[in-house]
């Protein structure tokens, strides 16, 4: 569970250790769903950690953006995205202070991100959809409530999970291509690891 008071410095902590909290390789999601992005497309990568994700998308041939509140995770990234041989840009950045740009991005992608309470999901819900331009895709994973009961993996809160309720009120002014919810067993790293409570949303904001 991060500091609510200074998440920057615990998730620098969480991301210390010499090895890669959650891997290496891309989400398995992420992977099924990325023929579904623009090719070539710009693409926002939302707290993006030590770069898994980012880092698969430069390798297809996406033009990412890679946002953090860890320096330590961003140092991490980059070093990952040498060995890969691609760029992409980072931005340390604490999603509860970002501008979300308006219509700036192809798609949107969002694995995970449930370290946000309530507040703050629904200002981070708004922002992807501003932030995307006009026929731009949504990629978005977590985990559902019945999470609590696996415990591996994501936050002790209740409050921070998804329903397919909550998001289809949420992404009500985009049109839902996918919205799944089941059970899995997902190997990520230390940090995800076992049978999971999983929910997947695939939306496309109106041309």
């Amino acid at each position: 569970m991060t500091d609510p008071l200074d998440p920057a410095r615990s998730w620098d902590e969480r991301f210390a250790s010499d090895g890669y909290l959650f891997g290496t390789e891309p989400n398995a999601f992420l992977r099924r769903e990325t023929a579904r992005l623009p090719a070539g497309g710009r693409v926002l990568a939302v707290a993006d950690g030590e770069g898994r994700n980012g880092v698969y998308l430069a390798q297809q041939g996406f033009d990412v953006v890679a946002t953090d509140i860890s320096p330590v995770g961003i140092d991490k990234a980059r070093r990952l995205a040498a060995e890969r041989g691609v760029a992409l840009t980072f931005e340390q950045v604490d999603l509860a202070h970002y501008a979300w740009p308006e219509e700036a991005f192809d798609a949107v992608v969002a694995i995970f991100t449930q370290f946000a309470d309530p507040a703050l999901r629904a200002r981070m819900f708004a922002g992807f959809t501003r932030t995307l331009r006009p026929g731009g895709i949504l990629l978005l994973e977590g985990y559902r409530p019945e999470q609590l009961d696996y415990r591996t993996g994501g936050p002790p809160c209740a409050q921070n999970m998804y329903t397919e309720d909550l998001l289809r009120t949420a992404f009500a002014d985009l049109n839902i291509l996918v919205l799944d919810s089941y059970d899995a067993e997902i190997r990520e790293g230390s940090g995800h690891g076992g049978m999971s409570a999983l929910i997947d949303l695939v939306a496309q904001k109106p041309g």
